[in-house]
């Protein structure tokens, strides 16, 4: 399928072949037949993409911040190379689209196979969209109409925060898409509205609606202008849909207004208010979110639960659903702000100049005999017998910033990148390491006989279902860290590996034993037991992300921590036998990420994993302390290792290495010449046992032996 992308290295904007996504349980799978291009959106992300990277940096300072802070615990090339990689990824343009339901997940009830719908998909032939960002369009409507739904549903969120009352007077300023939208909303509600804009063609469109609009740029001053209409009274409120880095809209919208009168940004402007502004008239300022309630929260957008609607009547489906009944009725117009319709192959007559005069709405029309393709050819190059070849489940930031660049490095011959609901990051994926195909159907790569090795880098609920499958299909895999999410999923992967063919291995990304520093510790240290103490300043990572779900990440101990018990397993040279958890708080919950956790081992080592969620990301990230004998190793970072007490030894340094680059040439020198997994199985399950552990632990608040 075709899809327009903004490639922000080289500025520019593409029309992109990509495989069409796969639905999922609680999506719908979308055939486009017109999108609506949101000029003030989408023109400020090409001007970003065109801009240099000294611009760039202009725009982002909080970024500029944190890269700063990546320099001095991480280094300056790994910084680099995880600036650089953000920058290759392109972004998908659009949010306003229209189209017919080819497809329904599991779970979804609302709609059925032909429905026309109304959602926030891309500028994309086919669209993978979650339920609740789904509406259906009345069959009075138009597609050219029905695409105005998600960009009209910005313009209500910012009425529904002013609450607007019969009779009140409404400034509205800048009339732009969403500020004419806006104005005729206001007027449907009973209310007087008075619009600027500096856009004369602007103005009088807003004219013929009803709307009282001025164009300041004629002389006419705006804040004189509304007191003068309102007896010297102000406005009731004011609406600010416009774009602009001045902070005099902000100053002049308080002028305008009435004591105690509303102000709501829907638009971006400059934000230095001055005080005295808001204080003398005791107003009041309110920044519209997007589309309505659920916006940016994961239950409601990815796992379908509404909002009980007598406790939140307005979310975004349901401001979607107004939308498309205003437009039913004839209470909003939005036919007259269409400007041009031109076909997708012809895109460039609308991003080729984003500034051209008298725009207003652009329309995407899509050709009815789009193909349905899951997969795409990226690279035609010949194979060759016993080369050893990947086929990457996964498309995420991991795939680009680790495991392409170290399978490069290694001249891996990777033949499939695969994302299920996305066929621009399997793309663009592919094209960073040269493989054959991009797809958004991993059976693909279960079924090529010629694929050696699958590597799976997916969310960590699907884990144990691609071992599974991967064994089923008599292919080796490694996945990314954890193996799996509980016990059950662990015994029913015990069970698939015992049956599978010779040869055949599970591999997991416990990468930290593969590093040089790992390396030097382990050769350092004799038999014997060791007391070991390894630190994660892991960072916050806010709770509503998926890795702190249970469910689908986790939690960060069975996660991510897990990587560091393999640590610690590899530098004792045993097993663990048993775990004690104390975690953060008065009544930690089960995905605390803020744990100390003890290890005993069967040769009578000791550890503790201190994970900690909430220090500084300016401190160095990772720490460990190796006591043994009367000597210490003391690991900084992957960056120095220093030791005490040891002959010959002093001190190693290099750049951070965490063990990915040897961890990844190992399993490509394995895949092509056959051999044992990278980490003995029986490790890997120790490792995956006692995450489990730790939870059981910190639930029931005791030592948890790994043999209950």
């Amino acid at each position: 399928m075709k899809q327009i992308i903004q490639d922000l290295k080289s500025g520019e904007t593409v029309l992109e072949e990509v495989p069409m996504p796969q639905t999922k349980a609680g999506y719908v799978l979308i055939k486009t037949t017109r999108t609506l291009v949101s000029l003030g959106t989408e023109r400020m992300l090409v001007e970003f993409g065109k801009a240099n990277l000294v611009d760039k940096a202009r725009q982002q300072p909080d970024k500029v911040k944190q890269v700063l802070d990546k320099i001095k615990t991480d280094g300056l090339q790994p910084t680099l190379e995880a600036v650089f990689n953000k920058l290759g990824q392109p972004l998908p343009l659009g949010y306003c689209n229209v189209g017919k339901v080819i497809a329904v997940g599991r779970g979804v009830t609302e709609f059925s196979v032909g429905d026309r719908v109304a959602s926030n998909g891309n500028h994309a032939e086919f669209v993978c969209v979650p339920q609740n960002l789904c509406a259906k369009v009345p069959e009075n409507i138009s597609d050219e109409e029905a695409a105005f739904t998600v960009i009209g549903s910005i313009g209500l969120q910012g009425i529904r925060n002013l609450n607007p009352q019969l009779g009140e007077t409404i400034v509205v300023v800048g009339l732009g898409l969403i500020g004419l939208i806006t104005a005729q909303l206001l007027e449907s509600n009973g209310c007087r509205v008075i619009g600027t804009d500096f856009d004369q063609q602007k103005v009088n469109l807003a004219k013929t609606f009803g709307v009282d609009a001025i164009n300041p740029g004629q002389g006419t001053d705006a804040v004189k202008y509304v007191m003068d209409a309102t007896g010297n009274v102000g406005a009731d409120g004011v609406l600010i849909t416009a774009a602009s880095k001045s902070d005099d809209i902000i100053h002049e919208a308080c002028e305008m207004s009435r004591k105690r009168g509303r102000i709501v940004l829907v638009g971006v402007i400059g934000l230095n208010i001055r005080r005295d502004d808001m204080y003398k008239k005791e107003l009041s300022f309110q920044v519209s979110c997007s589309y309505g309630a659920g916006r940016y929260d994961d239950d409601y957008e990815n796992k379908g639960i509404d909002y009980p609607l007598p406790y939140v009547r307005w979310t975004e489906k349901r401001n979607f659903e107004t939308i498309l009944m205003a437009i039913s009725t004839g209470g909003l117009d939005v036919k007259s702000l269409i400007t041009e319709e031109v076909d997708l192959e012809n895109y460039n007559e609308i991003y080729g100049d984003m500034r051209k005069g008298g725009s207003i709405a652009s329309i995407i029309k899509y050709d009815e005999a789009s193909t349905q393709c899951s997969t795409v050819l990226v690279v035609d190059k010949k194979m060759e017998g016993g080369e050893g070849i990947f086929g990457i489940i996964g498309a995420g930031n991991y795939t680009g910033a680790t495991v392409i660049p170290n399978l490069k490095k290694c001249g891996a011959h990777v033949k499939y990148v695969a994302a299920r609901t996305n066929g621009l990051e399997a793309k663009t994926m592919a094209k960073k390491i040269g493989a054959e195909f991009a797809t958004t159907n991993y059976m693909d790569i279960l079924n090529d006989q010629e694929v050696d090795m699958v590597i799976c880098t997916t969310r960590h609920d699907s884990h144990c279902k691609m071992i599974l499958d991967s064994l089923n299909a008599g292919k080796s895999i490694f996945v990314e860290k954890p193996l799996c999410l509980n016990q059950e999923e662990l015994d029913t992967i015990i069970e698939t590996y015992k049956k599978a063919p010779e040869g055949i291995t599970i591999n997991a990304g416990f990468n930290r034993r593969f590093s040089p520093f790992a390396v030097k510790m382990k050769q350092l240290l004799g038999d014997g037991p060791k007391n070991i103490v390894a630190t994660m300043n892991a960072g916050f990572i806010p709770k509503e992300v998926w890795v702190h779900d249970m469910l689908i990440g986790g939690g960060r101990i069975i996660g991510e921590g897990c990587h560091f018990i393999d640590l610690c397993s590899f530098l004792a040279g045993g097993k663990v036998t048993s775990v004690c958890v104390n975690a953060l708080g008065k009544a930690p919950e089960e995905n605390s990420d803020n744990m100390s956790i003890l290890l005993r081992y069967d040769n009578g080592s000791n550890a503790v994993v201190n994970y900690f969620g909430n220090g500084s990301k300016a401190y160095p990230k990772e720490r460990v302390e190796v006591f043994y004998q009367e000597k210490v190793l003391v690991l900084d970072n992957w960056r120095k290792l220093e030791g005490y007490g040891f002959k010959g030894f002093n001190k190693m340094k290099g750049n951070m290495d965490k063990g990915h680059a040897a961890e990844f040439a190992m399993l490509n020198e394995r895949t092509k010449t056959g051999g044992e997994p990278l980490i003995p199985f029986e490790e890997l399950v120790n490792a995956t046992k006692a995450s489990f552990a730790c939870i059981t632990s910190l639930k029931e608040k005791r030592w948890v032996n790994l043999d209950e």
